[in-house]
């Protein structure tokens, strides 16, 4: 019993090693220059809308990133706020 212990015990410990991380798909566009170019980006997300099998989930999913931090911007908000209340 405790050899069939150790056996699996081994077992797991060797299926538990470091995992390879993601290779990055060819000659697919980064999400930051798909925002730079915003014609590209907008050909490129009518096409994943009609013909997402053949585009490919990465690029698509690209797509998508590009436009949210085009819509988003950095983050920070250019309005200020006046310090005195508005009255009604």
């Amino acid at each position: 019993m405790k050899r069939l212990t150790l056996l699996l015990l081994v077992a797991v410990l060797t299926a538990c090693g470091p995992s390879e991380p993601p290779k990055p798909a060819a000659n697919v566009p980064t999400v930051d220059e798909l925002a730079a170019d915003p014609e590209r980006l907008k050909e490129l997300r009518r096409r994943c809308k009609t013909e997402r099998q053949t585009m490919g989930d990465v690029l698509c999913d690209r797509v998508a990133e590009a436009t949210n931090k085009r819509f988003f911007g950095d983050g920070k908000v250019p309005y200020t706020p006046s310090e005195t209340p508005p009255k009604f």
